[in-house]
């Protein structure tokens, strides 16, 4: 196919997603012909490439959460159009090693000499990649493509007028996309590709934004880490960190790393010590689960390759779209990765540890299979089965609590905060031990089962996959929470140095389950778990720096902790109906796009976290139900149709399973750019 017309095209957005959407439009232009004009407008207020999240110049404290090996930017699919330019994050980490880029900064080129190909990378790093390969890109331009920067936001997408006034009237242009600065723009298609938005606050959390405000309070709400003043924090003061996830580890060392504390290693324990700076504030650490997110196994690859699924496959789940049934995730998808989570652990804990058995190995290997056999897939029998076959064969202490793994501390209670923290400091130390197992830790490779079946599941479940009731309830209800806190996590490093944090008096924690609150007559923030009964004697004194005295703050409220700084260690909510984007806001108030809604168990309408969209490629459904044509969305706000649209694209692996879902998000980019040339 020859072009042989003028295209003008927006994308807006200029992160990771929308340089896809530009490198694929290149791409498939070379190859189709190079007759006609494509103008291209990019529209984002950060730097095109990095975008907001991947910043260059941001701390080198923040780790991504793959290693070295995973992600790219541009597609290694065979049935894509080659790039023009541009590889993936690893081989582009191999070049500036040979061959450093003038470009590079003294600190870039430090961490890439000492960067391997399992180690995880600095987000500013990757922002350079980012950004290189967008530049190796705008060199190789085809024959007539231009491409203009708007360093801008833009506020609004509205359909053009026709130029007589008479919608009947063809117009040149589909749409008018309107800058911040005043600056319109005519374009044939649109493309949403908006990543990570900024979010109206909660109920709750506007309250305590209200009590800080008045009360002369430090209340941080969800943010990107690389937004945010850590200066403002006090040293030497307590301060509530909501949330354990991976932004709990990007405000852990910016408060202690980034204030000029250093962890050293102990050489007869293999134990990290922290040595303080004496500018550290006391970081008291809350959520749900009382612990944070268990760290990712020491593996040569992305997923463990001695684990290999046996029901839960993509050709199992396949056969449900087939057979034209929309399967339950609970009833359908759920017990096939069950299996094999089981399977998963007991199979390693036969190999590594075959005294945790109490028969032979080989004999219980063989009853456990059976057991897992999806006979007729009865509901709960397998289950009762695979209990009855574990309870024979294992010792006790060694039996899988799979749904446990996500809640340690659940059925605890603690006599004293002292006794909480060296709970979870045990638990800690026991987690960075099995990440350095590898696969030789069957926690880990149950969990690394789990961490297959989550790519599985990604197509199983794309484009209403799934019953609407088992989105809700099941998918988005508790699984996604829970594999997340398994298969999500950082770095083992990140364990082991808030261990050691915590046994320096640095890091303390609230328990599960906790409750906040404001504390007006003391001007405080508070926080308490149902499961911790900490008094007065059992509290930590912080030295006030104005009298040298101990703070008042650590002793005030009985069976809890209080202080006058809290910190959201959360991203703002990704949900398009509470987000403030002034872009996305227009498009729901005149009805371009709406939200996605499924019905609950109950029968009840429920608003999800995405635009309604019809593939492929997605373009938005309007408010009275119709496709919203040249207009297309890419990423996080297709979350009410795909799953786990978060996660970067996956660099092809050079061995073990090639998932589909792993180079999802290009082929979405792709199927988009294929379409504007085509329109």
């Amino acid at each position: 196919m020859v072009t042989s017309r003028s295209i003008r095209t927006a994308v807006i957005g200029a992160g990771p997603r929308g340089t896809s959407v530009l490198e694929r439009l290149l791409a498939n232009r070379a190859a189709a012909g190079s007759a006609g004009t494509l103008h291209i407008d990019v529209i984002d207020p950060y730097p095109a490439g990095p975008g907001h999240v991947w910043q260059p110049g941001q701390s080198r404290l923040y780790l991504m959460n793959t290693q070295s090996f995973y992600p790219t930017i541009v597609p290694e699919d065979p049935e894509l159009e080659a790039p023009l330019a541009g590889d993936t994050f690893d081989r582009w980490r191999e070049l500036q090693q040979r061959q450093p880029h003038p470009s590079l900064t003294d600190e870039e080129r430090t961490e890439i000499s000492g960067l391997g190909q399992t180690d995880f990378p600095s987000r500013a790093l990757y922002g350079r990649y980012l950004r290189c390969t967008l530049e190796e890109l705008l060199t190789r331009l085809p024959a007539g493509v231009t491409v203009n920067f708007h360093a801008a936001t833009a506020t609004s997408v509205r359909h053009a007028p026709a130029a007589s006034g008479d919608p009947a009237d063809a117009s040149p242009a589909r749409f008018d996309v309107v800058l911040e600065d005043g600056t319109a723009l005519t374009a044939d298609s649109v493309v949403l590709a908006l990543g990570h938005l900024d979010a109206r606050l909660n109920a709750e959390q506007r309250e305590l934004l209200s009590a800080a405000e008045e009360l002369g309070l430090l209340y941080v709400p969800p943010a990107a880490p690389a937004d945010v003043d850590w200066t403002q924090v006090p040293a030497g003061r307590p301060v509530l960190v909501r949330g354990m996830g991976l932004n709990f580890f990007d405000v852990m060392g910016q408060l202690t790393e980034g204030r000029g504390g250093r962890f050293v290693g102990t050489e007869d324990s293999g134990e990290l010590t922290y040595l303080p700076s004496g500018r550290e504030p006391l970081i008291i650490a809350a959520s749900r689960r009382g612990t944070p997110y268990r760290a990712k196994a020491t593996l040569s690859g992305y997923y463990p390759g001695g684990v290999k699924l046996r029901y839960c496959t993509e050709d199992v789940a396949a056969k449900f779209a087939e057979a034209g049934i929309r399967p339950s995730f609970d009833h359908d998808l759920w017990p096939l990765l069950h299996r094999d989570a089981l399977w998963a652990y007991y199979s390693t804990l036969a190999r590594s540890q075959p005294g945790a058995i109490l028969t032979g190995p080989a004999e219980f290997l063989r009853a456990l299979e059976e057991s897992l056999r999806p006979h007729a897939h009865s509901t709960g029998n397998w289950e009762n089965a695979a209990e009855s076959v574990v309870a024979v064969h294992v010792r006790a202490a060694q039996r899988l609590d799979l749904l446990g793994l996500a809640a340690p501390l659940a059925g605890r209670s603690f006599g004293s905060r002292a006794e909480l923290d060296a709970a979870v400091v045990d638990y800690l130390l026991d987690d960075a031990r099995r990440s350095a197992l590898g696969e030789d830790d069957p926690v880990k490779m149950a969990i690394g089962a789990l961490h297959h079946g989550r790519a599985v599941l990604k197509t199983a479940v794309a484009d209403s996959g799934i019953t609407d009731e088992s989105w809700v309830a099941g998918l988005r209800g508790w699984f996604e929470a829970f594999v997340e806190g398994l298969a999500s996590g950082p770095p083992a490093l990140r364990s082991a140095q808030l261990a050691a944090l915590a046994r320096a008096g640095v890091v303390r924690f609230v328990g599960p389950d906790p409750k906040f609150g404001v504390d007006r007559r003391a001007g405080t923030f508070t926080a308490t778990s149902p499961w911790v009964d900490g008094g007065p004697e059992d509290s930590v004194d912080i030295v006030d720096d104005a009298d040298g005295g101990p703070d008042p703050l650590a002793n005030a409220l009985t069976g809890g902790v209080c202080a006058t700084a809290m910190i959201e260690a959360l991203a703002p909510a990704n949900r398009v109906g509470v987000n403030s984007s002034p872009l996305l806001e227009q498009l729901l108030a005149e009805g371009l796009v709406r939200p996605r809604h499924m019905m609950s168990v109950e029968g009840t309408p429920v608003q999800t976290s995405g635009l309604d969209v019809v593939p492929h490629p997605y373009r938005p459904l309007g408010a009275n139900g119709s496709v919203t044509e040249g207009l297309y969305v890419l990423g996080l706000q297709l979350s009410a149709a795909q799953w786990g649209t978060a996660i970067a694209a996956e660099a092809r692996p050079t061995s073990g399973p090639v998932y589909r879902s792993g180079q999802r998000t290009l082929r979405d980019a792709d199927e988009i750019a294929r379409a504007i040339l085509a329109d």
